[in-house]
């Protein structure tokens, strides 16, 4: 009987879709019929209907594409305030900026990521032209073994050298070629940093465990490339631009303003 209605009740609908404006190439008796159809019959109709409208499946593939980011936001949002202190205000993440700043924006990156390269750019016209924005750097390696060791020197010379962090930083980032080992241990050295001591910090097991912590934060915010961005209780993914970022940290400082 649920069968019945069920397929009863697909190809009273169908027609109701077809009554509205759309007609199949051919004549389907089976509609004006009394008896129900069966499956295969409520599928063939199904496919002759897409087929000659193949322009639904573009708009239910973007109307799927809007629901899984209205899902994916509201799942970060909900880690974002379970976890403000691990995203905001972590012991173990680079600042570039003003570190007493008001306004924050988290950063999500790797070394070896060029859409993290193209977008060092905009970190740096906002935190030059806003006195008052703090850019929060969390160090996410997830671009082969190259990048771990690139991002365990990184952590170690901030540990040693925490002044320095936001130009090694920036040199890392800006410069051509994979980043790994070799070169950014070429950096740190040449702002001053003692090799002998920077390898042995390199040692340290909390190394990887801030990485770990990491990962595990950036799946919880649905965080599945670099770079990604929190700003406020919203994610931000990918490279957006100077302006859009400018636009959150605008909508964030007047939503704050009017609370």
């Amino acid at each position: 009987m649920k069968r019945s209605l069920w397929l009863s009740g697909a190809a009273t609908a169908l027609a109701l879709v077809i009554g509205a404006g759309v007609v199949l190439d051919r004549p389907t008796p089976a509609l004006a019929q009394d008896k129900p159809l069966d499956r295969a019959q409520v599928e063939q109709i199904v496919r002759e209907y897409l087929l000659a409208n193949p322009e639904l499946m573009v708009e239910m593939q973007s109307q799927l594409e809007q629901k899984q980011q209205a899902q994916a936001q509201a799942a970060a949002q909900t880690t974002i305030a379970e976890s403000k202190a691990d995203i905001f205000d972590s012991a173990h993440d680079g600042i570039v900026g003003n570190p007493n700043g008001k306004t924050t924006v988290v950063e999500f990156f790797d070394y070896n990521c060029g859409y993290c390269r193209h977008a060092l750019s905009d970190m740096q016209a906002l935190t030059k032209e806003d006195g008052d924005l703090r850019f929060v750097l969390k160090e996410l390696p997830i671009l082969g073994p190259d990048s771990q060791k690139a991002h365990m020197v990184s952590m170690a010379f901030r540990k040693l050298m925490p002044e320095k962090y936001s130009e090694f930083h920036q040199k890392l980032l800006g410069q051509e070629g994979r980043a790994g080992e070799a070169s950014a241990i070429q950096v740190a050295t040449s702002l001053g940093a003692d090799e002998a001591k920077l390898r042995e910090e390199m040692k340290d097991p909390e190394i990887g465990e801030v990485f770990q912590k990491t990962y595990d934060l950036a799946n919880r915010l649905n965080v599945s490339g670099t770079p990604s961005y929190v700003i406020g209780d919203e994610m931000i993914y990918g490279a957006q631009g100077a302006d859009a970022l400018r636009e959150k940290i605008a909508a964030l400082r007047s939503d704050a303003s009017s609370n």
